[in-house]
């Protein structure tokens, strides 16, 4: 694709229209198709994965991010084999403390120790190893044929944004996967952008436009509430919308602030979506606006744009993202 300074993927939550849409994404080129990893909101990750390995031929499948805390490290030993055996020399494995699917689960994310055990443990058993978990020692034995011979040779991106994750990724991953913006200490990184690319002529406020980059910008009042409710209070309707959730009883208050999270826009965040709000927190502009954040993106260090399509027409999403990449 001439005129892309970076490689370009999408990511979608695991649900229904998921190969569909990884079949289009491959159709339009895009790099890899990213799955999130979130038990509460989505379908089962690996399962989605499979069925996409299945659909497709060219594109990358990855974990953005696989949550350590959901799973034995064996199992998602396993399910990597298994992965590469459908798809082999696709996968791609991106790893993190698990902010919003632990959140959901009234947890507050990992420590980066944890992660980083996880991370070891997993590359020691991908390449053939033993290693002691709860006190005994595991290992893929599965006895040949059933799964690939190991060493089995999947990159692992460390999600991370402070320098406690970063200093895993750089000891133990073979790239980064940011929020913020580059990391141009690594040669692979990645980062997460969502938004949609306007009609010309197409204002900020349009009810397409809120429908497909709301979404997204809910889930910035979600984030910094779940860091510090003091915090969603700077962003426009924050006060009113921390008054809306704290009516909802602490114990089930983790279930509320998440809902449709990266899919739909429920009541409660409705009342906070403005043309200002999505330009200022998502990627959503003019064709040529998009396109300047992607040069500023490449500039930083990001080498891998993963943009998640949301809304009712995600096909239109990938179409105009790609069109505005390639131009």
């Amino acid at each position: 694709m001439t005129g892309v300074p970076v490689q370009v993927s999408c990511g979608f939550p695991p649900g229904p229209d998921v190969v569909a849409n990884a079949c289009l994404a491959e159709e339009l080129g895009y790099e890899r198709v990213w799955l999130y990893d979130s038990p509460a909101l989505y379908g089962d990750m690996w399962m989605h994965l499979a069925l996409i390995a299945r659909a497709t031929e060219r594109i990358g499948l990855g974990t953005a991010v696989l949550v350590p805390s959901l799973r034995h490290p064996l199992v998602t030993a396993s399910a990597i084999a298994t992965l590469e055996g459908l798809a082999p020399g696709r996968v791609v494995v991106a790893v993190g403390t698990g902010f919003t699917a632990r959140m959901a689960l009234g947890q507050r994310p990992l420590t980066w120790a944890a992660v980083r055990t996880y991370v070891a443990q997993l590359k020691a058993l991908v390449a053939g190893g033993a290693v002691v978990v709860d006190g005994a020692a595991v290992q893929m034995i599965a006895p040949e044929g059933l799964l690939p011979d190991r060493p089995i040779d999947v990159p692992i991106v460390v999600a991370a944004n402070g320098p406690k994750g970063l200093e895993v990724a750089r000891e133990l991953g073979d790239g980064v996967m940011s929020i913020l913006g580059g990391q141009p200490d690594f040669d692979w990184c990645v980062l997460l952008a969502y938004g949609t690319v306007l009609d010309p002529g197409e204002p900020a406020d349009s009810e397409r436009a809120l429908a497909a980059a709301g979404p997204g910008l809910s889930v910035v009042y979600h984030g910094m509430y779940e860091s510090d409710p003091a915090l969603v209070e700077g962003l426009p309707g924050g006060a009113a919308w921390r008054a809306s959730i704290e009516l909802v009883p602490a114990h089930s208050r983790h279930l509320a602030i998440h809902e449709g999270h990266f899919w739909q826009v429920t009541e409660r965040d409705r009342p906070v979506l403005s043309g200002e709000g999505i330009t200022s927190f998502t990627w959503t502009g003019q064709a040529a606006d998009v396109r300047a954040r992607l040069d500023a993106a490449a500039a930083s260090g990001v080498t891998e744009v993963l943009y998640a399509p949301m809304g009712p027409d995600v096909a239109r999403e990938l179409r105009a993202f790609i069109e505005m990449a390639s131009a």
